[in-house]
């Protein structure tokens, strides 16, 4: 497993570097400010005409989110010039150059920021940002020579590392600079990590709903991922609009407000739960289940994994859960006219067989009782900090590298993922 990540890491790198090594400090700037990326020019001319007109219109607003209002702010109410002309007395350092690193910088660079990376020299990711077209002495530089440097400091480095590196960094953000995180661990879980920010200094979060990679792909697509942003610290006034600038510059397309609280219990239950430890439980669980029943590999990954992932999940991603119903009788759409001004159903579900229908929405209620313990746990288990203390403890020994690709190797050895890569293999659209 950990040949085949580093070869995956390494040739989504190749595919989301935007300019030879050569490459100077600032980016020039846009000349159509409407698509926030320099690899956007491509795109249709009515698709573009469209996008003109629909962020002409669209700006800082309230929406209505299940009964519940919240402000929502979109690029639109940052055009690239006026973008441009706030950062113009500003660097931006960032420090530390993993998956977030290496899209936001880049974004941040393309949309003409000046931006600096601050990594360990001749390091692995020193290594990688001069593939990135970072120029040492220029635009790359050893970290605490990129935070003197910068009016902004971007901490990007591991959670374990920002922990590590806080004696030696702290010293250095002085008054006048903005602190930026995109995570709350290191700040909210203080009395594990140490991390106490200066108290003369502005302290804000811009935290991107994907890995950095998800933030790189859809900026260059011209579109922008969403984030949520917060903040810790205001001592100029002016935190939540630096904050909500800096979205836009590091490729968001609309951002949420939350805080620096919320933002790491939501972010750290989810990844233990739906978004990867709960999903890979619940594949493996069925995958096993079907296997024991006599089904074969191809069968069980088919019906456990490839469907979901190719069929199924990408309705919800594309349509949402919600749709209109199809057309009904007169006398029937009386009965819907008092319960919402549209009927509404689920989209997913719509999509599929009645009797698929059928059993899905008499199981979902099962699936829902006998997990909602684990994830009142698991919630529990991250406000407290009991995962924290975990993750500092595993991330900060001397043997994480080894004993991580230990456990990703047990996972790819699993017969269901063997399995899988044959599947995937047959897809019509496969690259090796």
């Amino acid at each position: 497993m950990a040949s085949l990540a580093s070869r995956s890491s390494q040739a989504l790198r190749a595919a989301s570097r935007r300019v030879p090594r050569t490459a100077s400090k600032v980016a020039p700037k846009p000349a159509n400010a409407a698509s926030y990326s320099l690899l956007a020019t491509t795109r249709a001319s009515a698709l573009s005409r469209r996008t003109t007109t629909f962020e002409s219109v669209r700006g800082v607003k309230t929406l209505d989110f299940a009964g519940s209002k919240e402000v929502v702010y979109e690029r639109s109410d940052w055009p690239l010039a006026k973008l441009q002309d706030y950062f113009k007395n500003d660097t931006l350092a960032l420090i530390g150059y993993g998956s977030q690193g290496h899209g936001q910088g880049l974004n941040a660079r393309d949309n003409g920021l000046n931006v600096i990376v601050g990594v360990r020299e001749n390091g692995e990711s020193w290594k990688q940002a001069l593939e990135d077209g970072w120029v040492p002495g220029e635009t790359l530089f050893p970290i605490e020579d990129a935070i003197k440097r910068g009016t902004i400091i971007m901490n990007l480095l591991s959670d374990a590392a920002q922990s590590a590196t806080w004696p030696r960094l702290a010293p250095l953000i002085t008054k006048g600079k903005t602190l930026y995180f995109s995570h709350g661990f290191s700040v909210v879980y203080k009395e594990d990590t140490k991390v106490i920010p200066p108290k003369d200094v502005d302290v804000i979060l811009v935290a991107p709903k994907g890995s950095g990679r998800t933030v790189r792909t859809l900026f260059k697509e011209g579109r922008g991922i969403n984030s949520s942003i917060a903040v810790w610290q205001d001592v100029t006034g002016k935190a939540r609009e630096r904050a909500t600038a800096l979205g836009v510059a590091i490729g968001s397309g609309y951002m949420y407000e939350t805080t620096f609280e919320k933002e790491v219990y939501s972010d750290l239950y989810g990844e233990r739960g739906v978004l990867m430890g709960g999903i890979q439980g619940m594949f493996l669980a069925q995958y096993k289940v079907l296997r024991e029943n006599g089904h074969s590999p191809s069968e069980a990954f088919n019906e456990t994994v490839e469907e979901a992932t190719q069929s199924l999940f990408p309705l919800i991603g594309e349509k949402g859960f919600v749709r209109s119903f199809p057309p009904l009788p007169i006398a029937a759409r009386a009965i819907f006219t008092d319960l919402a001004p549209s009927p509404r159903m689920d989209y997913m579900y719509n999509a599929c067989s009645t009797t698929a229908r059928r059993g899905a929405l008499d199981w979902a209620p099962v699936f829902e009782a006998a997990n909602r313990p684990i994830f009142e746990k698991l919630y529990k288990s991250v406000r407290d900090g009991t995962e924290t203390r975990k993750s500092l403890e595993f991330n900060g020994r001397s043997t994480y590298r080894e004993d991580l690709a230990r456990e990703l190797s047990e996972i790819d050895g699993q017969e269901i993922w063997r399995a899988g890569k044959t599947v995937r293999s047959l897809r019509p659209d496969y690259k090796p």
